[in-house]
């Protein structure tokens, strides 16, 4: 009965070392995907700041022009 039992811790221990050595990998892929999702969350926290950034300048530059507009339409007028 013994070498039955040896026979089948045998025939387990590839398996273990198998099953082992997927779950490092998987552990492995992981903590990589974690690690490229915190880049990518920072990534886009700053491009939401910049497109931010750009709205307001473009929304202050819109305001210049529509007053320079104004202004030259009353030039206009008063000549």
């Amino acid at each position: 009965m013994e070498s039955n039992h040896t026979t089948n811790t045998e025939h387990f221990q590839p398996d273990m070392k198998s099953l082992e050595s997927k779950t490092l990998e998987l552990i492995n892929a992981c903590q990589k995907l974690s690690e490229e999702n915190d880049s990518l969350r920072q990534r886009q926290s700053i491009l939401v700041a910049e497109r931010t950034n750009l709205v307001q300048k473009n929304e202050l530059a819109r305001e210049r022009v529509e007053s320079m507009i104004v202004r030259l339409k009353e030039m206009e007028e008063n000549s």
